[in-house]
Order: structure tokens, then C-alpha cells, then sequence
């Protein structure tokens, strides 16, 4: 009898997720996710209720306050689970065992991001939104496109720099490798969007900030909420305050770049990677 068409499916994607999350794995992560998200809540939730300002402010303010740390503590697992275990696992061959199921690559790929990526998204938004929630329920309620665009924002860097990983891991088949170099670019472009703000409020020339906000769309909509002045030799005082529409674009073009290096990932793996 003919097995069905989703089972080689169904069967990489919980091989994959018993990997991925092995025990304690998840319950330290979701432990982690829920305490920092809490903890932010409480020492800043409070001071941001309480400072006048739109509804709309506020509803980005207390996302961007409570997202800090899960943020990170998302990217962690990301990194754990894209650049060393996909890396170990090319490294090992068991890439080469999952290639004997009758599945085709792209699949099989998409198995493997589903487990690593996926569960830690939906972990992380859960928490995120039930966070928030009982913090500010009519707020959150009212505004619910602004703080559906400030994860939108958030979000697009982490998945741009797990794409970027997942090539490195295909390229360099080791997984200690592919997770050094996935630590290095972080930092770095994280340093790189420090020094342009930094060169922004001292020079007033917002073009290089522009073209990072590419990159982290959430820099476009941290200046559309948040006005930073920058402060040029003759003591003029300029902004770049992007409108929302443009936050937007820029959010666009954030996952226009995050669809190509996914898509340059699937076609890698498709049909050059050897293995």
C-alpha cells in the first residue's frame, strides 16, 4: 500500500523538532522567554503607561520595551538550532539519511526551518502578545495594526540573519564554524548600526542610517515614533522622521531581502549543494 504523500513530511518534521528541542531545551527557552518578557513588563510597563502621548506611541512603546531581551534570547535558539544544528547535522550526514526519504529537497528544507524557526517564532509571539495583553488589554486591542507592524519590524532582521546563516552552514558544512560566523555578523552589523546613529546625531546625514534601516526596518519605525535630533557643527538641529508610510516601505523592502536570501538558500540546497 502506498504510503501518503504527507508522511515522509510529517516524519522529518518531528525528527527534526525531537532534535531541535530536546529535553530541557524548550522548557529553558519558554522558562526564558516568559521571565524576561514579565520582568520587562513589570520594571518598564508601568513608566510607559503612565507618560502622556498617543495610543498609538503607546502601543509601540510597550512592545519595543518587552520585546528587548526575548528578542535576543529568540535569536539564541535561532542560532542554535540553524547555524549548529543544521550545520552539524550536514557535517554528520544526517542530512544525507533524511535525502533517502521519497520527499524532494525543497521540502526536506522546509521541514528542517519549520522546526528550527518555527516553534521558536510561535513560543516567542505567544508569550509576547499574552505579555501584553494583561498589561494594556484595550490598548493592544485598538491598536492592534501598529503592534502587528512593530513585530513585523523587529522580526525581519533575526529572519534575514538566520537565511544568512543557513548558507553559511550550507557552505561550511561544520556546525562550530557556521555558529561563530553567525555570532561575528551579528555583532557586526549590530556595532555598524550603532556608529551610523551615532555619525547621524553628530553629522546630520541620514542616507547611511537610511540604507540600514533596509536591513533593520526597525530602525525607520524607532524614528518614526521617536525623534532624534542630531546635532551639526553650526548648531542646527535637523531630524529624519520618517512617516509611517515610509516605515512601511522600508519594512517591505526589510522582507523583500529576507524573501531573496531564503529563496537564494532553497535554490542552494535544491540543486547546488552536494552531499
Amino acid at each position: 500500500m502506498e504510503k501518503p504523500k504527507g508522511k515522509p513530511f510529517l516524519e522529518i518534521l518531528a525528527a527534526s523538532i525531537h532534535e531541535d528541542f530536546r529535553f530541557p531545551i524548550l522548557e529553558v527557552f519558554a522558562f526564558l522567554y516568559a521571565i524576561s518578557t514579565f520582568v520587562l513588563v513589570q520594571i518598564g510597563g508601568g513608566y510607559t503607561l503612565s507618560i502622556a502621548g498617543s495610543e498609538e506611541s503607546l502601543a509601540y512603546s510597550l512592545v519595543s520595551i518587552q520585546m528587548g531581551t526575548p528578542l535576543f534570547i529568540f535569536l539564541i535558539l535561532i542560532f542554535k538550532n540553524v547555524a549548529y544544528g543544521f550545520g552539524s547535522d550536514l557535517e554528520k550526514g544526517t542530512i544525507q539519511t533524511l535525502l533517502a526519504y521519497p520527499i524532494k529537497r525543497h521540502m526536506i528544507l522546509t521541514a528542517k526551518l519549520l522546526s528550527a524557526i518555527g516553534i521558536s517564532l510561535a513560543m516567542f509571539l505567544g508569550i509576547q502578545f499574552f505579555a501584553l495583553y494583561l498589561m494594556a488589554p484595550q490598548t493592544v486591542a485598538n491598536q492592534m495594526p501598529t503592534v502587528i507592524t512593530a513585530y513585523l519590524a523587529s522580526l525581519s532582521y533575526p529572519l534575514l540573519i538566520t537565511a544568512i546563516m543557513l548558507l553559511i552552514a550550507m557552505k561550511v558544512r561544520k556546525g562550530g564554524t557556521a555558529l561563530v560566523l553567525g555570532i561575528v555578523l551579528y555583532f557586526a552589523i549590530s556595532m555598524a548600526s550603532g556608529i551610523l546613529t551615532i555619525l547621524y546625531i553628530f553629522t546630520g546625514n541620514a542616507t547611511p542610517l537610511k540604507i540600514l534601516a533596509i536591513i533593520q526596518p526597525s530602525t525607520a519605525l524607532q524614528f518614526h515614533y521617536t525623534r532624534i535630533g542630531t546635532l551639526i557643527s553650526q548648531g542646527q538641529i535637523e531630524t529624519w522622521t520618517p512617516s509611517f508610510s515610509e516605515a512601511l516601505t522600508y519594512i517591505a523592502g526589510g522582507y523583500c531581502l529576507v524573501a531573496a536570501a531564503y529563496l537564494i538558500s532553497y535554490y542552494y540546497f535544491s540543486r547546488r549543494l552536494n552531499i
